[in-house]
């Protein structure tokens, strides 16, 4: 699999210097835990959860997890534990079998997002893990929510009995979201003692997600359409603090995710303001100008807070709409600048640091204090690639929306 590879190749070619790599589920873990980007998340209970997960596939996505959790109501998780093993068993099903319910050709798991499971308890983990038999074989790991020091323990230690019962290799993506980490007065030993708990199981880490939702509910907080999540003093200090313990660039640290984006476009009530304003309007919006709507309006606050991930040191966000990935993933690709910048940083530290101007003629780039941030983007730039020279992050989205 690889980012971009539902595009077609001469659209690549013309988006990208260097085209985005491949990898598997069972490459590298830190090259899966920078691929992971726009981690969709869909309810346990679909019953076309077999089909979502191909279409989403074809359609750009690499990383899902089927949650067992907030996403369904507690009368709903038997029945979603039932679907979910069905579903799971019939594309396992196709995927060994190598044809799909059409008599298509499916090919492996490669041809798969990288698949979670979201569950609620270290029990039920142990559980599913049993029920799905084989097709365990589908999923790179699981979900654990409302991580604690107190909590994770249990959920690392069923993770390690399913690796060691199932030898399928799987890893873990803890979600801190408790009112402990949101209160001042425990946050800092709950922080420090997460990061014990995961370094001894570091092997098993794949990345650590922030669950602002949560973090929020703890004060009755929400944050509008028009604010990202740094505009929200409390939350910002907690994703802050997070990136401070869990995502220290010396070695120490794991790959820390971005807080979901809560809102998508909604089609028919986009238009209608703009029905009313004027009668020269079009009664069926060409899909040009619907692309460009959602671009400039529904997608302008989550643009944002993406750049404000970034810049705060996180990588790849959770998902709970498609209309969010093509914006994650293009804002994710290495802009040419950045990774002319990077290369020469990396260069001139092995001739022993300094200091030299961009190729760009507009920063000045230090080898050893930016080491760490060209070699992040180094890894980036594997992943997702390198945009051509004069491509821009709407042109990288535009590719995504009009195919």
């Amino acid at each position: 699999m690889r980012h971009f590879g539902h595009l077609a190749d001469d659209v690549r070619d013309r988006l990208f210097l260097a085209a985005p790599g491949e990898f598997t589920p069972n490459g590298d873990p830190a090259v899966l835990a920078t691929a992971l980007g726009a981690t969709l998340y869909s309810p346990a209970t679909r019953p076309t959860l077999r089909a979502d997960i191909r279409k989403q596939a074809a359609q750009g996505v690499v990383s899902m997890v089927l949650c067992l959790e907030d996403a369904i109501a507690d009368h709903e998780v038997p029945d979603a534990e039932a679907n979910l093993v069905a579903r799971l068993g019939e594309l396992w099903a196709e995927v060994t079998e190598g044809v799909d319910a059409a008599g298509a050709s499916t090919g492996c798991t490669q041809d798969l997002p990288l698949l979670f499971i979201r569950v609620r308890t270290a029990a039920q983990l142990t559980d599913l893990a049993e029920r799905l038999g084989p097709a365990i074989g589908l999923l790179t790991g699981f979900v654990l929510p409302k991580f604690t020091e107190e909590s994770g323990g249990d959920f690392l230690e069923a993770l390690a009995e399913a690796v060691t019962g199932t030898g399928h290799r799987l890893f873990a993506m803890p979600v801190l979201e408790s009112p402990e980490l949101a209160h001042l007065e425990t946050r800092r030993d709950q922080l420090f003692g997460i990061a014990r708990l995961l370094d001894k199981h570091r092997e098993r880490i794949l990345a650590v997600r922030l669950g602002v939702t949560d973090l929020c509910s703890a004060y009755g907080l929400r944050r509008s359409p028009d604010l990202t999540a740094y505009d929200v003093s409390l939350v910002a200090s907690v994703i802050g603090d997070v990136v401070n313990v869990l995502g220290r660039a010396d070695g120490t640290g794991f790959t820390v995710t971005g807080p979901v984006w809560e809102y998508f476009p909604v089609q028919e009530r986009m238009f209608k303001p703009q029905l009313r304003r004027t009668p020269f309007a079009e009664a069926e919006p060409s899909r040009e100008a619907v692309r460009r709507r959602i671009i400039e309006h529904d997608l302008d606050g989550l643009i944002r807070e993406i750049e404000l991930d970034r810049a705060n040191g996180l990588l790849g966000k959770t998902c709970i709409h498609p209309s969010h990935v093509p914006a994650v993933h293009a804002l994710s690709v290495v802009t040419h600048e950045e990774y002319s910048d990077a290369r020469d940083i990396l260069q001139q530290d092995r001739g022993g640091g300094g200091v030299l101007r961009s190729a760009y003629t507009n920063k000045m780039n230090e080898a050893k204090p930016h080491r760490a941030w060209a070699e992040r983007v180094m890894l980036r730039a594997e992943v997702f690639g390198v945009a051509r020279e004069d491509v821009s992050f709407a042109e990288l989205l535009s590719a995504c929306l009009c195919r």
